[in-house]
């Protein structure tokens, strides 16, 4: 059933049809327009498709192949929490315990299921299944608790797990709508996954009587969050449309086109589904005509010209009616799965063709017909990250290393699969911390710049809105007077902070001149009422054990790949080394964090802050950011609150609060693609606080952002302080201003970002936290590596009364461009808080008085690591960016 719009004129066709032709990129209306073409009009862009499929596959090393993937479909459970108007696979408890079958099927069953397809040569284990059934029966809820399974995702990967170690099948896993959690709980035991779109008309969602009423898994908000969250998670991801559902075909093309921008921007899509709606008896919509072959032709046809020879474009061949030359005639190059020993589950009603006639079939329109795996041959080929470290000698078992595609001479058998045990051993260059001040970073950038990050032109695109200067009234430059509206925020700031608008906030935030003057100083006189006149800083050591990391972030300078030159991994006993030589010097604190590491085991983080705590008992662990939280708890299948929990039994402390950059997914998407989200981030501390662990708090700013994303991320902190401080907690420690360092940044190489954020967003960033955070957070904390000590002197006369640490060794802002050093002494530290005109004193993590002996200790080795790290000459300028600051990613503590 399709709601037509007006049908197209002949001159518009005509048009549509040209650009088809010509290779030019069509546009939402031109879609539209052509997938209403029928008869010759019809045969032209088919023709026009198939020319752009035949050059994708001979770019692919394949000309002239369609693919297909021999699989053994798994129908995990049937139970789900939405109801789809026009499925059958779905059904409900009280007819699952008619037919003599359990809520889901039991391990044996699956089991069964894989052995037969291992020993008919499929090389995927398809799982289909409903979505979170658990959320709507009560006897889903119950059969997980039964059987010890937190949910059905966890019961998922026990699943996948299982068929890997006894069959060797390689799972795919379509379980619906997914977090970016879900991802990282399932990636490393899923060759690839899947999700259709279907279609992005949300009235046929949101509209009583739409196919997806009363569906809250079926809203297309929510299913693009999933596509995007698979890109940034580089899991290789199939998805699709189902057409015909009541969709018009603007609606259709809008779909199209929604699929294009996800591809384009994370290079994630391996293959898009076009299915045609078959009614089927039994459901609310069994009256509806089916869509018609030459309907899905035209769909197929366009997908291909909108998506370029690079897509893989597939019809399911059971629901084609035969009809195989016109599909391949339109532009498809795979038949997707195709089963010889289970039905199709979803459309039992069309049986799979057998393999032989499909090959046969496919030969007489002139292609032949190859079987791949179920993670497409380019994804194999790319490995990392797309590949788990886990999962690769399983898809080497079964993939031709030449061309991607399946051995079709291999039967799987199972291999062991497990977390990576291997304790952690050194590699690379572990003088880093040391050699980046004497000979600096291999290159300026990773050697897969231009992959890693996703396409450049689309991050483009999706920055432009972060980018638009704030609106607001006045002279665009500084004015030599404050205005009435300025001068107003400023009273209200003077007289109680906590009754500033968000409009007065965003006003001040923007102040510059006599009136960023005025602000300053306000600040400072806060700063002085709430902590006094004492500057604090402590003797810390960061220790940041690899840089190996795959997460993609698109201001980080320090991630390598592991076959970088300037790549490296510290084993245990080098953590523990330093940690003991940090003590010798006077340290109380020892900051750890590092890179999102595939292979090391999932117990890394706990084996690192043991080891700190065995060779140095008395030593601050302030470890691990939140991004590092979530990877291990994924990795341990930990919740987050159980892995934190374990994780203070093994020894941490505190957590830093990086990985928070701008807590606004508007701009977060913009600066990494598979970092953690800002809902997710806020978990992580929320549930440490809750537990009594500590964090700090950060902000990066100066690359795609404006004083809005500012503003709503101080508004976030406070309320998380709030909300902890309301329970009975402490929270967090500080608040570290952490301005962007852009010099070797990917997102400023590529030409995105701004070169860091200017001496006035410094003061006017600084000052402001000071207000917008009073008096829930008292420690406003600026950086001397990234500021420089004049700089940072600056920032203790705009709100600031703590100057961070020592480090000792600093690697992150260093690989980014920052051109202060990798180390401050005491003095140097005092030395600053002179020239603010300011007393100072060490201090604990928690702002505690560090005990004498340390003090003693911090003196007389100068807080320096003797003969291992060089200090700035005594004559360099104390501030190598007084006009602009050079900044990159956290190095906060």
């Amino acid at each position: 059933m399709t709601t037509t719009d007006q049908y197209p004129t002949a001159n518009a066709m005509r048009r549509a049809l040209r650009r088809a032709e010509d290779g030019v990129t069509l546009d939402v209306a031109e879609a539209a327009v052509l997938l209403q073409a029928r008869g010759a009009d019809l045969e032209r862009l088919c023709a026009a498709a198939a020319r752009v499929r035949d050059a994708g596959l001979a770019a692919a090393g394949r000309p002239g192949v369609i693919t297909y993937s021999r699989n053994a479909f798994v129908p995990l459970t049937r139970l789900c929490r939405d109801r789809c108007h026009y499925c059958t696979f779905v059904t409900v408890p009280g007819r699952l315990r008619r037919d003599g079958a359990g809520m889901y099927l039991s391990p044996d069953e699956v089991l069964e299921i894989a052995r037969r397809g291992a020993d008919a040569g499929c090389k995927e284990a398809l799982f289909t299944l409903g979505d979170r059934p658990e959320d709507r029966w009560p006897e889903a809820r119950e059969w997980l608790d039964a059987h010890g399974y937190d949910d059905t995702l966890s019961y998922l990967r026990a699943m996948a797990v299982l068929v890997l170690e006894e069959t060797g099948l390689l799972p795919h896993l379509n379980p619906g709508v997914m977090s970016w959690t879900d991802f990282q709980r399932l990636k490393p035991v899923a060759a690839s996954m899947g999700m259709m779109l279907e279609t992005t008309a949300t009235r046929l969602w949101s509209e009583p009587g739409g196919p997806h009423h009363g569906s809250p898994d079926k809203e297309p908000a929510v299913r693009l969050r999933v596509l995007e969250d698979a890109g940034r998670s580089s899991v290789p991801f199939t998805s699709g449309l189902l057409i015909g559902i009541g969709e018009n075909p603007t609606e259709r093309a809008e779909s199209v086109h929604a699929l294009r921008r996800v591809a384009r921007a994370y290079g994630g899509i391996q293959e898009v589904i076009v299915q045609n709606f078959r009614a089927k008896p039994d459901t609310a919509m069994r009256a509806v005509p089916d869509a018609g072959l030459d309907e899905l032709a035209a769909a197929v046809a366009v997908t291909r010209v909108v998506l370029g020879p690079g897509a893989r474009i597939q019809a399911p061949p059971n629901l084609v009616a035969g009809e195989y030359d016109l599909m391949i005639g339109a532009g498809i190059d795979d038949w997707g799965g195709v089963s010889p020993v289970t039905p199709d589950h979803v459309s039992p009603e069309h049986p799979w063709p057998h393999v032989d006639e499909l090959r046969a079939r496919t030969a007489e329109s002139g292609f032949d017909l190859a079987e791949r795996l179920t993670v497409y041959p380019e994804f194999v080929r790319r490995g990392e990250p797309w590949l788990d470290p886990r999962l690769r000698p399983h898809v080497a078992a079964l993939a031709d290393p030449a061309t991607g595609l399946a051995r079709p001479d291999v039967t799987p058998r199972g291999l062991p699969w497990q977390e990576p045990d291997e304790p952690m051993t050194a590699t690379g260059r572990t003088d880093l911390h040391r050699t980046v001040d004497t000979e600096g970073r291999t290159g300026d950038r990773r050697a897969d710049f231009d992959e890693v990050y996703g396409d450049w032109e689309a991050l483009r695109e999706a920055a432009a809105p972060g980018m638009v200067p704030d609106r607001l009234p006045g002279p665009a430059t500084a004015p030599e007077r404050i205005d009435a509206e300025l001068r107003a925020a400023l009273a209200v700031a003077a007289d109680d902070p906590t009754r500033l608008t968000d409009e007065q906030a965003l006003a001040l935030l923007h102040a510059d001149g006599p009136a960023l003057d005025a602000l300053s100083a306000t600040a400072d006189a806060l700063r002085r009422d709430t902590v006094g006149d004492e500057v604090t800083w402590i003797v810390t050591r960061n220790i940041n054990f690899t840089n190996v990391c795959y997460t993609g972030c698109r201001f980080c300078a320090f991630a390598q790949r592991r076959t970088d030159a300037d790549a490296y991994t510290l084993s245990l006993d080098q953590v523990a080394d330093r940690a003991a030589q940090a003590w010798d010097v006077g340290a109380v604190e020892v900051c750890m964090q590092g890179g999102i590491h595939p292979d090391l085991p999932g117990t890394a983080y706990f084996d690192i802050a043991r080891a700190v705590k065995a060779r140095v008992p008395g030593m601050h662990v302030h470890a691990f950011s939140p991004m590092e939280v979530v990877n291990g708890a994924s990795r341990t299948g930990l919740s987050i609150e159980d892995w934190l929990t374990a994780a203070r039994e093994a020894g941490v402390d505190s957590l830093p609060g990086t990985a928070a950059e701008i807590l606004d997914d508007e701009v977060r998407w913009v600066l990494t693609k598979g970092k953690l989200p800002a809902a997710t981030w806020r978990e992580v501390v929320t549930t440490a606080h809750r537990l009594g662990l500590r964090t700090s708090s950060t902000m990066m700013y100066g690359h795609v952002d404006q004083p809005r994303h500012w503003l709503g991320h101080l508004r976030t902190l406070a309320d998380i302080q709030r909300t902890a401080q309301e329970a009975g907690v402490p929270g967090f420690t500080e608040f570290v201003t952490l301005p962007f360092v852009h010099t070797n940044a990917p997102v400023y190489l590529a030409g995105i970002a701004r070169p860091g954020p200017t001496p006035r967003d410094n003061r006017a960033v600084t000052a402001m936290a000071r207000l917008l955070l009073h008096p829930l957070v008292t420690n406003i904390q600026t950086s001397w590596v990234k500021l420089g000590p004049e700089g940072a002197a600056a920032m203790l006369r705009s709100g600031a009364n703590d100057l961070g640490g020592t480090l000792m060794e600093e690697t992150i802002s260093r690989m980014a461009g920052s051109a202060h050093g990798s180390h401050m002494t005491p003095a140097g530290l005092r030395a600053i808080a002179d020239a603010a005109g300011r007393p100072s004193r060490p201090r604990t993590t928690t702002y505690g008085t560090v005990p004498e002996e340390r003090q003693r200790a911090a003196d007389a080795a100068g807080g320096r690591l003797p003969d291992l790290l060089p200090l700035l000459p005594a004559d360099a300028p104390a501030d190598a960016s007084a006009d602009r600051t050079a900044p990159g990613g956290p190095t906060a503590r």
